[in-house]
């Protein structure tokens, strides 16, 4: 297994990632490039209702980027990252290895009204998700998923357990709809910035500061070596 390496400077625990069943295997040779694509393109292409629309270069990564914010998704085929940032909310992205087309969804509770078609609640998020996938030539069968946030993001903010609850839902969702977890990192304490490359199904994930003070004074203690869980095409997940 070839490994990457990230820079990770960040206050958090040391991540472990949790490998649910094996990956599904890339198919070789004869594969074409992925796409290449602008900002001025990006910016000029029409978007649904929901889809992310907030383009930028990202320095950091040296790729084109879109921001997805709460209630919105994104799906792409392109060389770009997909970026969002989450507290108690859950972005799960998908990704056919097959296709090499990839998706994020980032969504606030687990479900609204019967009549609630809005990306804010993960019935709607994951089935809007898996659709405009599947219209970018994935298959569900060979759909796997990486899914974060989730965390108790307040200082003794407990009673909803908003963060719990999205998890169970987006666990459940996934298991039902026989769609493999790859990797995950949720719950705990911390946000989360979540930066998904579509193509190869990476995701790396920082954990930013938060409001428990208390717990990040042990953290410190404790030291918090930098250390970053090994990565490969179609990918687990990196802290960076």
């Amino acid at each position: 297994m070839n490994s990457d390496r990230a820079a990770f400077s960040s206050p958090g625990p040391v991540f472990q990632e949790r490998r649910y069943v094996p990956r599904i295997t890339p198919l070789t040779g004869g594969a074409e490039p992925p796409p290449e694509i602008t900002l001025a393109e990006l910016k000029a292409q029409p978007r649904r209702a929901g889809e992310a629309s907030f383009f930028y270069f990202d320095h950091h990564f040296q790729h084109n980027a879109v921001k997805v914010l709460p209630g919105e998704y994104f799906v792409a085929r392109e060389r770009l990252t997909i970026v969002t940032v989450l507290g108690s909310c859950i972005a799960a992205c998908l990704w056919d290895s097959r296709a090499c087309v990839g998706g994020m969804n980032h969504f606030m509770l687990p479900e609204g009204g019967s009549a609630d078609t809005s990306g804010r609640y993960g019935s709607y998020a994951m089935e809007l998700l898996i659709n405009e996938m599947m219209k970018q030539g994935a298959r569900r069968e060979t759909l796997q998923a990486k899914i974060f946030g989730g965390g108790q993001v307040m200082h003794n903010f407990t009673t909803l357990n908003v963060g719990e609850r999205n998890t169970r839902f987006v666990q459940d969702y996934l298991a039902t709809e026989r769609i493999p977890i790859v990797s995950e990192d949720v719950l705990d304490i911390h946000p989360r910035k979540v930066v998904f490359f579509p193509v190869t199904g990476k995701a790396m994930v920082k954990r930013l500061a938060h409001a428990h003070p208390d717990a990040l004074a042990q953290e410190t203690v404790r030291g918090n070596a930098a250390h970053v869980a090994q990565a490969n095409r179609g990918g687990s997940v990196d802290l960076f």
